[in-house]
C-alpha cells in the first residue's frame, strides 16, 4: 500500500472518531427547553371528572349497627362492619370505664398499616349515648411492630367523659382495615 492512500485511510478514520465523539458528548446533555415550557399550565385545563349521585365522604367512618343494637347491662356486643371477613374479636370486656379487647387480621399480612375500632356506649335500656374509637398507624408511638400479630392488636377505648355515669354496656365494630 502506497504511503498517499494510508495517509488518507488514517485521516478518515480520525475524523470519524471525532464525529462519533463530538456527537456522543454533546448528544449526551439535555436538549435546550421548548419556548414557552417554563409556564405551568392553568389548573382550569385539567380534566375534571364527576360523577352524578356520589356524595362526598364527610367525617369518619361509621358503623349503622351501632344506632340499631341494644346491650343488656353489663354486656359488650359485636356490631357488623365491612371486614368481618378478615378479623376476629378476642377478649372482649366492658368495665363501666373502657371498652377493651384485641382485633386479630386473619388474612395473610404483613404489616397492620391502618385500623380504627369504634364503639358505642349504652343506658341501662339500651340506647346509644355516644361512640369513640381507637386508631392504629403504622410507625405511630406504641405501634412499631412489623408483620402479622399472632396476638392481634389489642385495644383500650375510654367512654367519653361526659358519658361515663351513664355507660353501662358497649359495642364494638371495626370500619376501617388497611394492611397489605
Amino acid at each position: 500500500m502506497s504511503r498517499k492512500p494510508w495517509i488518507l485511510l488514517m485521516a478518515a478514520l480520525a475524523a470519524a472518531s471525532l464525529a462519533v465523539f463530538a456527537s456522543a458528548v454533546l448528544g449526551a446533555r439535555a436538549p435546550a427547553p421548548a419556548p414557552g415550557a417554563d409556564r405551568v399550565p392553568q389548573a382550569s385545563a385539567a380534566a375534571k371528572t364527576s360523577f352524578p349521585g356520589l356524595v362526598s365522604a364527610e367525617g369518619e367512618p361509621d358503623l349503622a349497627g351501632l344506632r340499631t343494637t341494644r346491650p343488656a347491662p353489663g354486656q359488650i356486643l359485636r356490631v357488623q362492619g365491612p371486614f368481618d371477613d378478615r378479623i376476629v374479636f378476642e377478649g372482649l370486656a366492658f368495665d363501666g370505664q373502657a371498652a377493651s379487647g384485641a382485633v386479630r387480621v386473619t388474612s395473610d399480612v404483613s404489616d397492620l398499616l391502618e385500623l380504627q375500632v369504634l364503639a358505642g356506649f349504652y343506658d341501662d335500656r339500651g340506647n346509644l349515648l355516644g361512640t369513640a374509637r381507637f386508631v392504629h398507624h403504622l410507625g405511630s408511638d406504641g405501634h412499631g411492630h412489623s408483620g402479622p400479630s399472632e396476638e392481634g392488636e389489642e385495644f383500650s377505648i375510654p367512654v367519653p367523659a361526659g358519658l361515663a355515669p351513664h355507660a353501662v354496656s358497649a359495642a364494638v365494630g371495626v370500619p376501617v382495615l388497611v394492611n397489605e
